[in-house]
């Protein structure tokens, strides 16, 4: 026969041991799902970066395509359309002895239109290609770009840019000129300004451009709804050359000025 004293041993044996055994299949199940869940989060994140670079791909792929149309449209306007105003300009110019006063008035003011007519030639093909900027550098473009916008009496345009700005990336580069031409396109065509100024610094390895104005701005609650509209278009170009630029934009609107605030990290320009 068993004591009683002998089976109260053993049961607490047992006890220990299912105990034992819970805490192990408890942690062992913790561990487990631990290791899923930090899987799954790995997987996220990989599948993330993943959409993420193929979303990159999509918009260099665009930016590449737009860069060239512009290539392929300034060299048609210079080459052809050029040509063929300067050419008519000659035609024009032999007429020119064998007419009369009325009829020399008449070519005097159709020299002025040609005149005219290849100066815009001109100037829009330079703002579609971007050679400008292997020459002069992207302050010097913005500049310039600048200089053609301002309208004496009616649009006030000012730079004050960062020389110590020097980028190795032209693509980069082009980026930003584009970004730059299209807000300050978009403040002539929509705010009615006065006054526009352009400044620039670097700062604790951030490049940035600021835009102010005294016309009708946005606020960045506005340009976030229109960048995804069919006629803003031209925002979502912005938004795209910004997410190459790994930059931020944003856009503030008082009752006397607005500002468009550009950040860009001057490491991801290399």
């Amino acid at each position: 026969m068993y004591l009683l004293a002998d089976v109260i041993p053993n049961y607490s044996i047992l006890v220990s041991v299912g105990i034992v055994v819970m805490l192990i299949l408890i942690v062992s199940f913790l561990v487990a799902f631990n290791t899923s869940q930090r899987k799954k989060f790995q997987y996220n994140q990989n599948l993330l970066h993943l959409k993420e670079a193929q979303q990159n791909e999509l918009i260099k792929a665009a930016v590449r395509s737009e860069e060239t149309e512009r290539h392929r449209i300034s060299e048609e306007l210079h080459d052809e359309v050029g040509a063929l105003l300067s050419a008519t300009k000659l035609y024009l110019s032999n007429l020119h002895d064998k007419s009369g006063h009325e009829d020399r008035e008449i070519y005097k003011k159709s020299l002025e239109l040609l005149d005219e007519s290849i100066h815009k030639v001109r100037s829009i093909s330079h703002n579609l290609h971007s050679g400008i900027l292997k020459e002069l550098g992207l302050n010097e473009a913005i500049h310039s770009f600048a200089q053609k916008l301002s309208q004496p009496g009616k649009l006030e345009v000012i730079t004050e840019l960062d020389n110590n700005y020097d980028s190795k990336n032209h693509e980069n580069d082009i980026s930003i000129y584009r970004v730059m031409q299209e807000l300050c396109g978009n403040v002539i065509k929509h705010s009615h300004a006065k006054f526009l100024r352009i400044t620039s610094h670097i700062e604790n390895n951030i490049l940035t451009f600021t835009i102010k104005h005294n016309g009708k701005g946005l606020t960045q609650e506005e340009f976030e709804k229109l960048r995804y509209q069919g006629k803003g278009l031209g925002l979502k170009n912005i938004q795209n050359r910004m997410i190459l630029l790994k930059g931020k934009i944003n856009f503030e609107r008082s009752a006397h000025e607005n500002i468009i605030t550009l950040n860009i990290p001057v490491n991801a320009l290399l």
